[in-house]
Formats: structure tokens, C-alpha cells, sequence
């Protein structure tokens, strides 16, 4: 089945709802609007059997009132089109956006199901037909606590994981360079499908200019793993780890730099390095106040997770395609990308502080050229009619080809 010839039917699955905040709902909504701009016909499903995160309590509250509002409005105000075309499915218990009735019809007769980060449960209402695909976004996380039992797993629970894995049909991930020689993630026995995040750069084109005194920014969350990951004898790490290589960066540049930061992290230490420091969740509430962060912002400055770096994945962030794509440049630090996207005019790839002074003042003398790069980047690599037909078309035409 070709994704060019023929309208699909898709449930796209993702954690916008669980985790109603502004950077969530872009990492995820792209795809449904996504592939809904490309022609077919799609329904967002969440059914993660959490309790979702409210961020003004913030805490997980046993309550869908505040998720259910969050995604209506998002649709209405991003994708009309959209608005009657979401279930959320409240603890297993309630449905809102659609009835479970509505949702199952059309579950039963869908082409495709797309787990995004594969933190929902496997709807029961699909089809025979219907093709199965896990979406991996956290690439090095998701591979060594597949191949061996995590610290915070027993074996029964690690079993079950893999079992659940091991159900879909297809299997995508962020980790662009996984089975290269330099790649350190285990392949799991399946042949992985590369891919990268879609923008819909329609609704990311009216991003105002730069001020020339904005700081140069990040959105973060510090929080570690849930206890040390081991493979092949080596722990990986989160973000802590690459960010200490350019936690004196102020120090080292004239410019104004910002964080916004959740999660438990050594605010005092980073505001004496001379970052500004501001509460994520705070900032980044709704997903318009996400994108005025963005536009508030200079370009982006940052580093990945340990993991992501020592295993040579290739990931490239959600968050960094958002600010490229709203006319920002961006200094990020490499974990192998720079092997697929093209780096130097708009998009610099850093392994060491030094190449991340001199990536942002290389910007910063050129900076109209960089920021219109910067977009052109974006439009080129991420445009989501490009990533997701190409999407598509390597799920329709895989072989399962599984060890």
C-alpha cells in the first residue's frame, strides 16, 4: 500500500494528554496534523492507563478535567479540522473527545497504528489488517531496558515489556544512525525504520524576528533515570552529564543565555555559572506559550542526553526542529547527527564548550543569513509532508525481517 496513492486511516497515539504542557502537545501533534494535511483520515488516541499530570497543581491528579480541556482547545486552535477527531480514554474508564464506540469503529477498520514513544496500551479494537508501529523518541533508553532487565524492573515485568515490544508489526526510532559502525544501541533483532520529527511549518511561519539583545535559550527537563542503566558494563547517563561540559559556558561568552528548566536540578549552581534560570513548566505552560519562548529567544543553545551522546544514536530533538523551524538557529550538541543533517549555516554541532562559543558567535556575526538557514533547515529536513510520506511509505513497504 502506497501512503501516496491511497488515503490511509490512522490512529496516532502519543502522551500530549498525559502530560498537558506546551513543549508535549508539539512534540506529539505534528503527526496527527500532520498526516491529516496529507490526506488521510486520523483520530488521536490516548489510552496510557495513567493518572495524567495536571502543571498548575503540579501533580498527578486522578481527574481528566484539565487534560480533556487542554487537548480540545489545542485542536480547536491549531486544527479545526481536527477538533472532532481525538479520543482520550481516562484510566481505562471514560472516554472524552469521542465515545469508545465511535473510537472502536473506527479502530477496526484502520490502516495503520502509530504508538509515538509506545506509552499506550495496544488498542484491543483493532482490525486484522491494521499494521502495528512502534515509534521509539528516547533511542538508547528504550534499547538497553529492552535487551537486558533494567535496575527497576523484575524479570517477570522486564518479560512482559519485551513481549508487548515484540507484538508490533514495524518498528521506527529517533536513533538515525542505529546499525552504523559507531553505534553503540543494541538492535534488538528487528530491522529498525529511520525517521525524525515532522513540523507542519504552516503553523511555526509567522514567528516574528529576533530581537538582537534576546537570549540564547533551552527547554529542559534534568530529571535522571529511574536508576542506573547498564550495558555492556558501561552506566548511561541523562542530561547532567553533557550539560556539566558547558555549564560555565556564560563565562565563556558575552551573550545572554536562559534555561528553562524542570525537574530536580542544582538551580543554585547554574545561576552562579551566570545562566538565567526559569521554571519550565511555568513558562512553557500551554503550547503558545512554548512557541512565545521560542520567538523570544535569540536561537538555542544546548546539550542531549548522556545516552544519546556516548551511544552515537543520531537523535536529533523535537525542540531543536521547533526553534529551526521558527526562524532560530541553534548550537546543539552533536550525538552523530551530523552524519544525516546538514550542519554549518543555521545549524552548528558542538562536542566541546569551545565549539559551542564558537558556534553561536559564528551565528551571531552573520545572524540574518543564519536565521533565514535556520528555517530553510527546517523546511528542508523536517518539513512534515516529507518525513511523514517517507514515513509511510518505509512502514507500507518493510519486511518484517525480524532474528
Amino acid at each position: 500500500m502506497s501512503s501516496r496513492s491511497s488515503s490511509l486511516r490512522i490512529v496516532v497515539s502519543g502522551i500530549a494528554g498525559l502530560y498537558p504542557v506546551g513543549g508535549v502537545a508539539w512534540d506529539y501533534m505534528q503527526y496527527p496534523i500532520g498526516l491529516t494535511r496529507l490526506g488521510h483520515d486520523v483520530v488521536y488516541h490516548e489510552d496510557t492507563r495513567q493518572w495524567p499530570y495536571d502543571p498548575v497543581k503540579v501533580t498527578a491528579v486522578d481527574t481528566a478535567s484539565y487534560t480533556v480541556e487542554y487537548l480540545a482547545r489545542f485542536f480547536q486552535t491549531y486544527a479545526p479540522e481536527l477538533s472532532n477527531r481525538w479520543h482520550y480514554r481516562h484510566l481505562g474508564a471514560e472516554s472524552f473527545g469521542l465515545s469508545q464506540s465511535e473510537f472502536a469503529r473506527f479502530a477496526q477498520s484502520a490502516d495503520l497504528f502509530l504508538n509515538i514513544s509506545a506509552a499506550n496500551q495496544y488498542p484491543t479494537e483493532l482490525g486484522p489488517r491494521c499494521v502495528t508501529a512502534y515509534l521509539d523518541t528516547d533511542p538508547g533508553f528504550n534499547q538497553v531496558a529492552l535487551d537486558h532487565p533494567p535496575a527497576w524492573q523484575t524479570e517477570a515485568q522486564w518479560a512482559t515489556s519485551v513481549e508487548g515490544f515484540r507484538r508490533y508489526d514495524r518498528f521506527l526510532t529517533y536513533a538515525e544512525n542505529i546499525g552504523e559502525g559507531d553505534c553503540l544501541l543494541p538492535t534488538l533483532g528487528v530491522p529498525w525504520i529511520k525517521t525524525r520529527m515532522p513540523i507542519v511549518h504552516s503553523l511555526w511561519r509567522n514567528v516574528p524576528s529576533a530581537h538582537e539583545k534576546a537570549p540564547w535559550t533551552t527547554v529542559m527537563t534534568w530529571n535522571a533515570f529511574p536508576a542506573p542503566l547498564v550495558h555492556n558494563g558501561r552506566e548511561y547517563g541523562s542530561k547532567s552529564i553533557e550539560f556539566a561540559k558547558i555549564l560555565s559556558l556564560p563565562r565563556a561568552t558575552s551573550r545572554p543565555l536562559k534555561i528553562a528548566i524542570g525537574g530536580v536540578a542544582p538551580l543554585d549552581s547554574l545561576a552562579q555559572q551566570g545562566w538565567v534560570v526559569v521554571d519550565a513548566p511555568s513558562v512553557t505552560l500551554t503550547p503558545e506559550a512554548y512557541r512565545d519562548f521560542i520567538a523570544a529567544s535569540r536561537g538555542e543553545v544546548s546539550t542531549a542526553k548522556n545516552i544519546y551522546v556516548a551511544m552515537k544514536t543520531g537523535w536529533f530533538s523535537c525542540r531543536t526542529a521547533c526553534y529551526l523551524a521558527a526562524g532560530r538557529p541553534a548550537v546543539v550538541q552533536d550525538t552523530g547527527f551530523s552524519k544525516t543533517i546538514p550542519v554549518g549555516k543555521g545549524l552548528f554541532a558542538f562536542d566541546t564548550l569551545e565549539q559551542a562559543v564558537a558556534g553561536i558567535e559564528t551565528i551571531e556575526g552573520d545572524y540574518r543569513s543564519h536565521a533565514t538557514a535556520a528555517r530553510d533547515v527546517a523546511i528542508d529536513q523536517f518539513d512534515s509532508d516529507k518525513v511523514l510520506a517517507r514515513m509511510l511509505d518505509d512502514i507500507f513497504t518493510a519486511d518484517d525481517g525480524r532474528v
